[in-house]
């Protein structure tokens, strides 16, 4: 099934290859719209994931701070989310 990730009503991910994990639809990195992305300094930890790192998107001079998430090295019970990226604060996936 075809999914996007969709902010400020443009479409920054696309893909059929998702990965959902606690609800969350992790997109492979070749599917983003890498234009709209700037890294940033924010780290998470989570217990059984491992520490992820984020990025802002940036679309028409507006910025959506920290509102996606990969694990550069996850743990080994979360390999499966490892080359992917999620989406929250209000990106809309559908």
């Amino acid at each position: 099934m075809n999914m996007q990730a969709i902010w400020n009503d443009t479409v920054i991910a696309e893909s059929d290859e998702t990965v959902v994990v606690e609800g969350n639809h992790y997109f492979p990195f070749n599917s983003i719209k890498k234009e709209y992305f700037q890294k940033t300094d924010q780290t998470t930890i989570c217990g059984w994931k491992g520490m992820a790192n984020y990025y802002s998107v940036i679309i028409n001079g507006k910025t959506n701070k920290d509102c996606a998430w990969y694990y550069v090295d996850p743990n080994d019970a979360a390999t499966k989310i490892k080359g992917m990226i999620a989406f929250w604060n209000g990106v809309k996936v559908k």
